[in-house]
Parts: C-alpha cells; structure tokens; sequence
C-alpha cells in the first residue's frame, strides 16, 4: 500500500478542521458553559454504565485515574454527576447522573444524532454504507 500524498493529508486536515470547527460552533450556541471533550465521555459513559467506578471509566476512555478523577470533580461540581461510596467496600465509589447529568447526557446523544444525520444525509445510501465501513476500519484498526 502506498502512503497518503501531501495534498491528501491536506484535504484531510482542511476536511477535520472544518468539522471541528462546526462541531465547536455548535457547542458554543449553547447557553451554558460546554463541556470538554473528555468530560462528555465521561457523562455518556456512566448514563450507559450507572453504578461503575472511576476505573473502569479511565479504562475503558484509555486515561490515566488521576486524569479521570479531575473530570469527575468538574462534573460533581456542575452538579452533572454524584459520587456514592458502596456499602459493600467503602473504599470504591459508584459514579451515577444527577437528573441535570442524566439530561446532558441525553442532549449530547441528541445532538451527535443530529451532526451524523446532517453528514449521512449529503450522502447517497451506497456513500453511507462505504462511509461508515470507511470510518469503522480506521477506528477499530489496532495495528
């Protein structure tokens, strides 16, 4: 296989930027402060993993405790997210939503809905299909 040529790379970069772009414009129409990156993750993993721990959030995001412990702190202090300590082991805590949490979570799911039917839909079905097996090759690629 070849390697990507420098105007390749470049249309992909311009491509990138210009979905940043509109992604974050998005995000700033918004009245209220947006969330980095990292702390969305976090509230879209707990609303489908209620009850887990800090680690296993940090693993499966593939970040360092102490980097998942400072956006659970941001979340706690929005009043996004609720720590509670488990009878069982009071040393692991459980991370649920609060009721704010759990309507974030649900407006960031609304909202990537909405980004990825307005990018599917400038696609033909067949571009749809190759797209995603496209997008999904690159993600899932370990090696």
């Amino acid at each position: 296989m070849r390697d990507p040529t420098e105007d390749q790379l470049a249309a992909l970069g311009a491509a990138f930027e210009t979905f940043s772009r509109r992604y974050k414009l998005a995000d700033a129409r918004r009245s209220e402060r947006p969330l980095a990156e990292l702390d969305k993750a976090v509230l879209l993993y707990i609303a489908e993993h209620e009850g887990c721990g800090p680690t296993d959030v940090a693993r499966f995001l593939g970040v360092p405790t102490t980097t998942l412990s400072s956006a659970t702190d941001r979340l706690v202090k929005r009043g996004l997210l609720k720590r509670a300590r488990i009878e069982a082991d009071r040393r692991a805590v459980a991370l649920t939503l609060s009721d704010a949490g759990a309507a974030s979570a649900r407006g960031l799911v609304e909202a990537y809905r909405q980004m990825n039917l307005l990018m599917l839909s400038r696609l033909s079905p067949d571009e749809r299909d190759r797209f995603i097996a496209m997008i999904t090759k690159i993600a899932y690629n370990d090696g």
